[in-house]
C-alpha cells in the first residue's frame, strides 16, 4: 500500500510540474503568463525575437529565439515540452494579417515536435454580444481595432478545423489591462461576459491565471473560452 501511494504521489507531482513554452513572452500578456507559470513552479521556455534583451531570470526559466513563421524553428523551440502558449501579437513594422499567417507554421511545428497541447491567446472581437452578432460586426466597434480583430477571427476559424492537436483558444474581455491578480473571475464560451455594471473587462494578471489553469486542468479542448469579471 505504501509503495502504491508513493507511486501515485510521484505521478501527481510529475503532472503538476510541467514544461511550458511561451511565444510572445515579452508582450503584455505573454510576460504575465511567464510569471504566472514560474510562480506555480513550472519550467518555462520564453520564446522571443531578441533573447539578448530579455531581462527576467529564474532557475526554472530558459530563453530561446525562434521565428514563429518557420515550422522548423517552432519544432525545435517546443520539442520536449508539455504545453505551448502562443501569445503572439503583430509588432511595429508588421501587419495584423500576420496573426492569421502564423497559424499554419505553429500547428505544423507542434505536430512535428509531437507536442499536443496548445493554448492560443486570441481576440475579443469575435465574441457574441447578442445571438449571432459578434462584437467586431457591431456599428460602434472601434475602427482602429478592426483589422486585428478580423485577423483573430480568421485565425480562430483555422484552429477550429484542427482535429489532431489539443488546442484551446482564449479570448479576453472587451477591455484587458494591467491590474491585480485576484483569481476571482468568470468563464464563458462564445458570448462576451459583462459585470453587474455592464462592463466587460479582465486584468492581464487574471487572464494569465486562466491560461495556466487551463493548462493544468483542461476544460476546453478544441474550443474557445473567455474570462471576465
Amino acid at each position: 500500500m505504501q509503495l502504491r501511494l508513493l507511486t501515485f504521489s510521484f505521478t501527481l507531482l510529475a503532472f503538476l510540474h510541467m514544461k511550458i513554452a511561451i511565444f510572445g513572452a515579452t508582450g503584455n500578456i505573454g510576460s504575465r503568463v511567464v510569471t504566472e507559470a514560474l510562480n506555480r513552479g513550472h519550467d518555462v521556455t520564453a520564446i522571443v525575437r531578441h533573447p539578448e534583451d530579455y531581462k527576467l531570470e529564474s532557475p526554472h526559466l530558459r530563453v530561446a529565439k525562434a521565428d514563429l513563421f518557420n515550422t522548423q524553428d517552432v519544432e525545435s523551440a517546443v520539442f520536449d515540452h508539455d504545453a505551448v502558449v502562443s501569445a503572439y501579437n503583430f509588432s511595429k513594422g508588421s501587419t495584423p494579417s500576420t496573426i492569421t499567417e502564423v497559424t499554419v507554421p505553429l500547428l505544423n511545428g507542434l505536430k512535428q515536435a509531437h507536442v499536443k497541447r496548445l493554448i492560443i491567446v486570441g481576440g475579443a472581437g469575435s465574441l457574441e454580444v447578442a445571438p449571432g452578432v459578434q462584437s467586431v460586426d457591431t456599428p460602434g466597434f472601434p475602427e482602429e481595432y478592426k483589422p486585428a480583430s478580423l485577423a483573430h477571427r480568421e485565425a480562430l476559424k483555422i484552429y477550429q478545423k484542427e482535429k489532431e492537436l489539443e488546442w484551446t483558444y482564449v479570448s479576453p474581455s472587451a477591455e484587458i489591462s494591467p491590474g491585480e491578480r485576484t483569481g476571482n473571475f468568470r468563464r464563458g464560451k462564445d458570448q462576451m461576459l459583462f459585470d453587474e455594471h455592464g462592463q466587460s473587462h479582465i486584468s492581464m494578471e487574471d487572464f494569465a491565471v486562466a491560461i495556466i489553469d487551463e493548462i493544468m486542468n483542461p476544460q476546453h479542448i478544441r474550443e474557445r473560452f473567455t474570462v471576465g469579471y
